[in-house]
């Protein structure tokens, strides 16, 4: 493999990685702060790429997906939380899972009906669509450039708000001893439905950069999920450092594993995850349960 090569598939697993992020970021402060189990989290992903199509077509912008389908997500998120999320609080994961196994297939089902079963591909906006030289021969979309910078800005985002705002100091409080926060007068109830919203609006996110990396296609969102769960348990339940770094070692050894090892492509994900366990039971910056 040429340096020119290796360099491109360096940056597409890192961009991969940093699209992985948004996703588990969400998924494991919804786990880590809210103690939900949600299989539906992948299905905003989905719904996020549909929105991206959809939009996509009838205004020729991804900019105006961007602007309406995050925040859309972000109402139906707290919709969800409201009606369903919410009776799931304290309650075991066995029932978690069934619940929001079964808001899975009714997000399918609302997919289906309105966007119907075709896959879809989303247009690169046109502004991005050149390459940026690795070498002589090689080139790296400039797309591609775009949703690295703009995830970087997200996670630099996310980080300011848990660790310099009244809001991150009280959902990091939440995560360690919510009755004591309630009795201090915080609205729990309130930050609870804001932080699960902001979570599916980070995953439709997601979707919505990613469509026109990949094609838009029913239950895109399960094999998302599933990656995810294995960023969250490499980086650590309820650490979104832990899935800002185990995303990027997703991504790097699932783009590197298909293209140094395609026989066994599959598994290198699940590889990492092992050794990370094996050295790090908790994940890369998980805490024992008595420390959250």
């Amino acid at each position: 493999m040429t340096l020119p090569l290796f360099a491109l598939q360096l940056l597409n697993g890192v961009e991969y990685g940093l699209l992985l992020f948004l996703v588990a970021s969400g998924l494991t402060l919804i786990f880590g702060v809210l103690g939900v189990l949600n299989f539906a989290h992948g299905s905003f992903y989905m719904l996020g790429a549909y929105l991206a199509y959809w939009i996509g077509e009838r205004t020729g912008s991804l900019a105006w997906a961007l602007a309406l389908g995050v925040p859309l997500l972000f109402a139906t998120g707290w919709v969800v939380e409201r009606l369903a999320i919410s009776r799931l609080y304290g309650r075991d994961h066995l029932s978690q899972l069934l619940l929001t196994y079964g808001m899975v297939l009714l997000f399918n089902e609302l997919q289906r009906a309105l966007f119907g079963n075709e896959v879809h591909g989303v247009a690169t906006p046109r502004p991005l669509a050149f390459g940026l030289p690795l070498g002589e021969l090689q080139s790296w979309p400039a797309y591609r450039a775009f949703t690295c910078v703009a995830c970087l800005l997200v996670a630099a985002a996310i980080r300011h708000v848990l660790l310099r705002t009244r809001f991150g100091m009280r959902v990091r409080a939440g995560a360690v001893n919510p009755e004591m926060v309630e009795a201090l007068g915080v609205d729990v109830r309130r930050l609870l439905s804001i932080l699960f919203s902001a979570g599916t609006a980070l995953a439709a996110l997601a979707g919505i950069l990613a469509a026109p990396l990949t094609t838009v296609y029913p239950g895109m969102g399960e094999g998302v999920l599933i990656v995810s769960f294995v960023v969250v348990v490499i980086g650590g339940i309820g650490s979104v450092k832990g899935a800002f770094f185990g995303a990027l070692l997703v991504g790097l050894a699932d783009t590197l594993g298909k293209v140094l090892v395609p026989a066994v492509s599959s598994a290198m994900v699940y590889a990492v995850m092992a050794a990370v366990l094996l050295w790090r039971p908790r994940g890369l910056f998980g805490q024992p349960a008595e420390a959250r």
